[in-house]
């Protein structure tokens, strides 16, 4: 491999030759052996710093035009576009398990734009801390980028999943307006339900989920930048933190503000903590449903069988023809990761010491696990199961006339003592309620056909 020198305050650094990063990246490349090539640094902050990048290179451009001047912004610019197409990602090597600040992913972002902008302007025209991090931080930039990169996840991705399977479910309600089965509480039967009832549990549980979701947005789109090392702005021209969140706003299409208080905006990370609580209640959400529909589709013969799901694949390596409800265990595989990334963030925002949190990089990379597998897995769970879903009607008929809790419907004719009698001699003698009712003389057989009728009972 070939190699050229690059220099930093610390001295003189060999960099592979065909990377765009320099010295100060090269170290963290080498010091940080933990997790390479497996947990990289997420693109979405990438793709973040790309945009917060040029927003500073045009605030700059306006504040202090004789430092960021035309040939520079056009060159920076240009450089910062590729690195929110994703055209330089090989050029973004470090870990999470890096410096809590997330000061090496800052220079590693800055050193790759100002090589970058070199090589478009053909010459060595701009340079890493002086023109990238013009009027910035470390400190204010990575938590900048968290809260951009949380707000694209967030409205782009896990908001449209969430509400392309909330669709689903309103088809599949649409499908079934009449169908009565028995409902369940503590695993026992209850009272009847129609099955849209049912579903429309699940549909609405979403539905307020991403209500929640779009809750925690708003906290999330007030931006540290402008508040440099420790909040007081330092270094950065008066105005730059306001100017540069319109900039921000303008490239993402989405309304982000400068943080009132930049001494919180660094130190405290409780608006992605609350976020991540909202992205954990729908996880919690989803658990419940899966959990709901692979119980309805046990069986075939020997579960419930209320319902059929899809048979995607094979269920076994030994038993020929058995198929299982993957969906549904992808679904809570990804619940637990998520609520397990919601105690990982959890513990690392308070952690926080005086002016700066420093877990911001745990967080961020927990964060946008969480959005990336809950949001992939609603896809594949309303493509590869839902969308599939039949009702099994003879089934749940016949569950339906099974269940002792239909004796609930004759409380107001013999009361719930006699219910309850009635219900009791049924099971022990295993005979229908209306065989019971009549043998201990609570209602004549003609009284109880025109009192008992279950699918009423779900109106």
């Amino acid at each position: 491999m070939e190699y050229r020198i690059e220099h930093d305050s610390m001295g003189e650094v060999r960099v592979p030759a065909d990377r765009l990063w320099g010295a100060q990246t090269e170290r963290s490349h080498e010091n940080f052996l933990i997790g390479v090539g497996i947990e990289t640094m997420p693109r979405e902050i990438t793709h973040a710093f790309g945009i917060l990048k040029k927003a500073a290179a045009q605030a700059n451009h306006e504040l202090k035009p004789e430092k960021m001047t035309d040939e520079k912004l056009e060159a920076v610019t240009t450089a910062c576009d590729e690195v929110i197409s994703g055209r330089l990602n090989d050029n973004f090597p470090l870990v999470v398990w890096q410096t809590g600040s997330g000061t090496q992913s800052n220079m590693n972002t800055n050193e790759v734009i100002a090589n970058r902008a070199n090589a478009i302007a053909g010459k060595r025209l701009c340079h890493p801390n002086d023109d990238i991090n013009m009027s910035q931080s470390s400190n204010d930039t990575f938590p900048t980028a968290m809260h951009i990169s949380a707000v694209v996840a967030l409205e782009d991705s896990l908001i449209p999943s969430a509400e392309r399977l909330i669709a689903a479910f309103r088809d599949l309600e649409a499908a079934n307006p009449t169908i009565v089965k028995s409902g369940r509480t503590h695993l026992q039967d209850a009272v009847p339900i129609k099955f849209c009832q049912e579903i429309s549990g699940w549909r609405s549980s979403l539905e307020k989920d991403v209500e929640l979701v779009r809750l925690a947005l708003e906290p999330l789109k007030t931006l540290a930048l402008g508040g440099t090392a420790v909040g007081t702005g330092l270094n950065a021209p008066k105005g730059f933190d306001v100017l540069v969140a319109e900039k921000v706003s303008a490239l993402t299409g989405k309304t982000f503000r400068t943080a009132e208080n930049k001494f919180h905006a660094l130190t405290s990370k409780d608006e992605v903590v609350f976020a991540h609580g909202a992205v954990k209640a729908m996880a919690a959400d989803m658990m419940k449903i899966a959990n709901d529909v692979r119980w309805l589709a046990s069986g075939p013969r020997d579960g419930l069988g209320e319902i059929t799901i899809p048979a995607n694949e094979p269920g076994s390596s030994i038993m020929p023809g058995k198929v299982n409800p993957t969906q549904c265990e992808q679904v809570t595989m990804v619940a637990v990761q998520v609520i397990g990334n919601d105690t990982a963030i959890g513990m690392a925002a308070s952690q926080g010491n005086f002016e700066l949190n420093v877990f911001m990089p745990v967080i961020a990379y927990n964060f946008l696990q969480s959005v990336r597998l809950l949001s992939e897995s609603m896809e594949s769970f309303r493509k590869n199961c839902v969308v599939g879903i039949r009702a099994n009607e003879e089934k749940m008929h016949h569950n339906l006339y099974n269940s002792l809790m239909l004796v609930t419907a004759l409380n107001p004719y013999i009361g719930y003592e006699k219910a309850a009698k009635t219900a009791h001699l049924a099971f022990e003698e295993n005979i229908s309620l209306k065989d019971a009712c009549v043998k201990l003389g609570f209602l004549t057989p003609e009284r109880f056909d025109e009192v008992f009728h279950p699918e009423d009972m779900a109106n």
